[in-house]
């Protein structure tokens, strides 16, 4: 017998079920998308002899309609019934900061019951690290500007508390996102609770900071994972031009890890990510700095240019 030929409880085929199907009998949630897009880019120095300093950027939109009117959110949208999560992430980036052509990695989803004030929305979370050199930002639909803001998470406080077998940590963490004269400053619980052989993290907001709807826990999260992603993945390479020295890589390890590296240790952990080029780049006041490749995009034609 066929799938379509086998009857419910009821005695129904499932053609019959659908036809007779009622799809009131559950509530229907409305579902959303939300793009985390990181960037890393250079700051200026006004020292000529010292490198530029790198620091990791998160795309922000101001919203233009209540909820949250006037805050600060992720870009991001409504669901519609004929598109899939992916598509709708596309359009709704395109849509309100006019970004298209960028690679979205689903990160998360969203379901807490009251997350968001006008009804039970459940979002889809997409991550990006991209390299905002090649992207032309503008504000459009329902926001009212779109920002790359500096961002850093931190961790200020910790404690531990044991109950017999059970052990409950806590983490206290600072989300502060910047740019030019405004600063949003979040703070986030961690708790991890232990039973037995049973552990989980959970994260409550305490305070938003001005961050909109439940985004600041988003955001937290997505650097979690973003730093996680660059300890066993190539995903730094996104942001480097074709070409680029040891020392710059470093760099954009660095700010994303938000910790400083060894140059032994890092130089040797990506050896074989990288092919030593010909090339040199000068900067004033520096001895020139010979210039790689990531080997992942390496071809015939690539090599030949770049050590012939």
């Amino acid at each position: 017998m066929s799938r379509n030929q086998a009857v419910n409880k009821m005695g129904l085929t499932e053609e019959e079920f659908l036809a007779s199907y009622d799809p009131a009998k559950y509530d229907r949630p409305s579902v959303t998308v939300d793009m985390l897009i990181f960037t890393v880019t250079n700051e200026v120095s006004d020292n000529y002899r010292k490198l530029p300093e790198k620091a990791l950027k998160l795309l922000m939109i101001k919203r233009g309609d209540h909820p949250c009117i006037g805050q600060w959110a992720l870009p991001g949208g409504f669901v519609g019934m004929h598109e899939s999560l992916e598509e709708a992430a596309y359009r709704e980036l395109k849509e309100e900061t006019g970004i298209e052509n960028v690679y979205l990695e689903q990160l998360y989803t969203w379901g807490d019951p009251n997350r968001d004030p006008r009804t039970r929305i459940i979002s889809t979370s997409y991550l990006s690290l991209t390299d905002s050199s090649v992207l032309d930002i503008k504000a459009s639909d329902d926001a009212d500007d779109a920002r790359w803001f500096t961002v850093t998470y931190r961790v200020f406080k910790e404690e531990k508390t044991m109950d017999g077998d059970n052990t409950t940590c806590e983490r206290y963490c600072r989300l502060t996102l910047h740019h030019e004269n405004e600063t949003l400053t979040a703070v986030l619980k961690q708790t991890l609770k232990t039973e037995g052989k049973i552990s989980r993290w959970e994260t409550t907001i305490e305070d938003p900071g001005g961050i909109a709807f439940d985004h600041a826990r988003i955001i937290a999260y997505g650097i979690e994972r973003l730093r996680n992603k660059v300890e066993y993945t190539d995903i730094a390479f996104n942001l480097m031009p074709q070409y680029f020295t040891l020392t710059e890589l470093q760099q954009v390890y660095e700010v994303i890890l938000d910790r400083e590296l060894l140059k032994a240790n890092f130089r040797r952990k990506i050896a074989d990510r990288v092919v030593e080029t010909n090339r040199y780049k000068k900067d004033a006041g520096h001895r020139p700095s010979k210039l790689y490749m990531y080997r992942g995009i390496l071809n015939a034609e690539d090599w030949e240019r770049g050590s012939g």
